[in-house]
């Protein structure tokens, strides 16, 4: 935890308080805190700041002068249309995409995601993963965050009124490169192209796309593009797209 994140209801006038174990247990443990010092914290939806230890016990941290005077980074304009992944690495992906800012996050269903992962227990864990994602990234705003369980319907119903600008798929048989399609010239736009980033990027589970779905979304004025010649794993394909919109901004 780069910060500690407390709800409203946490804040006095001057002082505030910490009951949540994993926060009590990471501030006297791992950064073996004491009562003096001072923390890193921040109100969710609000400011960041600073706060001192005015006391402590194994089950509440009680803050004093506490300043919430710095207002949270903004988020990346982005939104990331993630095909449900395997339950195990769902938090990790969360975790990542919150700290690194991403606006919104859509859990779509594909073909190559297996009907089990919509029953895991991990779904209903999302807001612990995200408030994870935002202590790391030292944030207070979270993602908006939907399900779609129907790929088809979302693609052809919904999309067209999600897109602000361009859309990308993640495939990595497409040929063109996305540095390729960053130097595309834009319709009423001027150099350099690049400053214009998609709004939207369409990341596969293992294995990819099908070419059913990049077809459907293509229809949707999505375009496809690689990365580079590797095939990664969906966490790694996330956090080396996400590179590129923290390179390009």
């Amino acid at each position: 935890m780069n910060c500690i994140l407390l709800p409203a209801a946490n804040f006095f006038d001057n002082s505030a308080h910490i009951n949540e174990a994993k926060q009590v247990e990471h501030i006297s443990q791992v950064l073996a805190a004491k009562v003096g010092d001072t923390l890193k914290i921040g109100q969710l939806k609000g400011n960041l700041g600073s706060a001192i230890i005015a006391d402590m016990t194994p089950e509440r941290i009680e803050l004093c002068e506490v300043k919430l005077t710095i207002a949270p980074p903004p988020k990346l304009n982005l939104t990331v249309v993630l095909a449900l992944p395997r339950p195990k690495v769902l938090r990790r992906l969360m975790m990542d995409m919150t700290a690194l800012g991403v606006r919104d996050i859509i859990l779509v269903n594909s073909y190559r995601t297996q009907k089990s992962y919509w029953q895991s227990p991990m779904l209903s864990r999302l807001d612990e993963f995200v408030l994870e994602g935002l202590q790391q990234g030292v944030d207070t705003v979270a993602p908006r965050i939907s399900l779609q369980k129907r790929f088809k319907p979302f693609v052809e119903d919904e999309l067209a009124q999600l897109i602000t600008n361009r859309a990308i798929i993640a495939h990595p048989y497409s040929e063109l490169s996305f540095s390729q399609y960053m130097q595309q010239p834009l319709e009423n736009s001027e150099p350099p192209y690049s400053s214009v980033l998609p709004s939207m990027v369409f990341i596969g589970a293992e294995g990819g796309w099908i070419d059913y779905e990049v077809e459907l979304l293509t229809k949707q004025g999505c375009q496809a593009v690689h990365i580079g010649p590797r095939i990664l794993r969906t966490e790694a394909a996330v956090n080396a797209i996400l590179g590129q919109w923290l390179l390009y901004q």
